[in-house]
C-alpha cells in the first residue's frame, strides 16, 4: 500500500472545519487522517508533498456532460436549444467509435485539467453501424484515471414519431433495453470505491416515448443504477409538454416513476415552485449547468431556491459543443454569479458554491459517503490549487479559489494516483489527448460533410 502525506496546505473539508495549515494522509486510495498542522508521524516509506501556498478541495464532480459533442464544438453558436439540435444532429448522425474515443479522451483531459476526479457522461446518440461508441468512451476513461459514471441515453421519437431528433439517430425500444441491460451487466460496478458505474438515461421527453421512461425506471430500479435525463432545460420545452401530455415536465415525469433519490435531472431550469417542492420531497437532484444555460439562452435556474428546499444539486460543464471548453472549475464561478444575478450578491457565497460542485455533485449521484469531502474513511480524490504568487493578494483562499480566473492546479489526486502534475497531465500524454481531440472533430466534420 502506498502512503502519501499532503502537508501545509490551506485544508478545506467543505463539510467540516478548514485548517490553514493542515495535513492529508492518504493509505492507497483512502483518506486515513485530515486535521490541522503537521501531519502524525507513520512509520515506512510516504510520499510527502509540501502543498505551501495551495488550497487544498475535494475533487470536482461533474453531475452532467456530453462528451461526444468535443468534436462538434463551434457550430450553431447564436442559437436557441431547439435551432441548435436540429442543426447539430446532422453531423452526429455521422459519428463513429473512433470519434467518440478521441472526443471522450480529450474531454475527460480537459476536465482533470480543471479539477475534475469524478465525472458522468449522457451518451444518448446511437448511430447505426458505427462501432461501439459506449465502449469507447469507457476505454478513455479508464486509460485517462478519471471517476467515471457515463449514462446509457436513447431516443426512441424520431420526426415522424413527433419528436425532435431525426429518424436516423434513434433506435426501436426493443433495442435500447436490450443494450442498455447489456451495458449495466458488463460495466456497472456497484462497489465501494468504485471507479465505473452506469446510469440508465433517455435523453428528454421530446424525445423519447412513455414506454421507453417507463420501462428504463423499471430496469434501472432493477439492477440497482439510477436514472438521468433533461428536464426544464427551455420554456419551449414546457409549452411542449403541455401541448402533448396536459403538463408540466416535472408532473409528467412523476406519471412514469421518475421522481426519487435515485433520479437526477440536467438543467432544471424552469421549475415552479411546485415542481421544487416535489424534487426536496422525494430526494430528486438537479445538475445546474450555468454556462451552457447562458450560451443558448435557455435562463438561470433557481438554485438557491432549490438549495433552501433542500433539493440536492451538483454542477455540470453539459456537452462542449454547447458551452465550449468550459472548464468545471469555472462552474463554481458562474454558479455563484449567476445566482447573484437572479437573487443579489448573498444568493451563494463562494463556500457554497464549491460545496455545490463538491459534496453537492457527489450527493446527485449517490456517492457522499465516499467523495465530497475531505474526510478519513472518504477515497482520496483531492485538488491542490495554488493560491499563492498574484492570489496571495486575497487572503481568503476559497475566495481566490472562486472569484475570478481559476487559480493553477499543482495537483489533481484521483483514488490515491496524481493524474495532474503542475497543470500537465501526467496519466496520459497531454499534447496526444489535445491531438485526439482535434482529430475527433476533423474526422466527425468530414463524415459529415454529406449532411452539412
Amino acid at each position: 500500500m502506498t502512503r502519501t502525506i499532503i502537508e501545509n496546505a490551506y485544508v478545506v473539508t467543505v463539510t467540516g472545519e478548514e485548517h490553514p495549515s493542515g495535513h492529508i494522509v492518504i493509505d492507497g486510495n483512502t483518506i486515513t487522517a485530515v486535521g490541522p498542522g503537521p501531519a502524525p508521524s507513520v512509520e515506512g516509506p510516504a510520499e510527502r508533498i509540501d502543498a505551501r501556498g495551495c488550497l487544498a478541495t475535494p475533487g470536482l464532480v461533474n453531475t452532467h456532460h456530453h462528451l461526444y459533442q468535443w468534436a462538434s464544438q463551434g457550430l450553431a453558436k447564436d442559437n436557441t436549444l431547439f435551432e441548435w439540435l436540429v442543426a447539430l444532429y446532422k453531423p452526429w448522425s455521422k459519428m463513429d467509435a473512433e470519434v467518440v474515443r478521441g472526443a471522450a479522451s480529450a474531454g475527460l483531459g480537459w476536465l482533470a485539467l480543471s479539477g475534475t476526479t469524478t465525472s458522468t457522461d449522457h451518451h444518448y446518440v446511437f448511430p447505426s453501424g458505427r462501432g461501439d461508441l459506449f465502449a469507447a468512451e469507457i476505454e478513455a476513461a479508464a486509460e485517462l484515471g478519471i471517476r467515471f459514471h457515463p449514462c446509457r441515453g436513447s431516443m426512441d421519437r424520431g420526426q415522424s414519431d413527433g419528436g425532435l431528433p431525426p429518424d436516423e439517430v434513434v433506435e426501436d425500444l426493443e433495442t435500447i433495453m436490450a443494450e442498455t441491460e447489456a451495458a449495466i451487466d458488463r460495466y456497472h460496478d456497484g462497489s465501494p470505491g468504485s471507479m465505473l458505474r452506469i446510469a440508465v438515461a433517455p435523453c428528454s421527453p421530446f424525445s423519447v416515448s412513455r414506454d421507453l421512461l417507463v420501462q428504463s425506471a423499471e430496469l434501472a430500479r432493477a439492477k440497482g443504477v439510477r436514472l438521468h435525463t433533461h428536464l426544464c432545460e427551455t420554456l419551449d420545452e414546457e409549452e411542449h409538454c403541455r401541448e402533448q401530455f396536459g403538463m408540466s415536465p416535472v408532473d409528467y415525469m412523476e406519471t412514469v416513476g421518475w421522481l426519487g433519490d435515485d433520479v437526477w435531472y440536467a438543467h432544471a431550469v424552469h421549475l415552479q415552485d411546485a415542481d421544487i417542492k416535489k424534487m426536496a420531497a422525494t430526494g430528486t437532484g438537479a445538475a445546474h449547468c450555468p454556462s451552457s444555460n447562458a450560451r443558448l439562452g435557455a435562463g438561470i435556474a433557481r438554485v438557491a431556491d432549490m438549495l433552501a428546499a433542500g433539493v440536492p444539486v451538483g454542477l455540470g460543464v453539459d456537452g462542449a459543443a454547447s458551452a465550449e471548453m468550459v472548464p468545471m472549475a469555472g462552474e463554481v464561478k458562474q454558479a455563484m454569479y449567476m445566482q447573484r444575478a437572479r437573487y443579489g450578491p448573498t444568493a451563494l457565497t463562494a463556500r457554497q458554491a464549491l460545496a455545490l460542485g463538491t459534496i453537492g455533485g457527489a450527493r446527485v449521484l449517490g456517492r457522499d459517503a465516499e467523495i465530497g469531502s475531505l474526510e478519513p474513511g472518504k477515497l482520496a480524490d483531492i485538488a491542490l490549487w495554488r493560491v499563492d504568487g498574484f492570489y496571495a493578494a486575497v487572503d481568503d483562499p476559497v475566495t481566490a479559489f472562486a472569484y475570478g480566473q481559476t487559480p493553477p492546479l499543482a495537483r489533481l489526486i484521483v483514488n490515491g494516483r496524481t493524474i495532474v502534475r503542475d497543470e500537465e497531465l501526467v496519466s496520459v500524454p497531454q499534447d496526444e489527448v489535445a491531438r485526439r481531440g482535434a482529430g475527433a472533430h476533423r474526422r466527425l466534420m468530414k463524415l459529415a460533410e454529406e449532411v452539412l
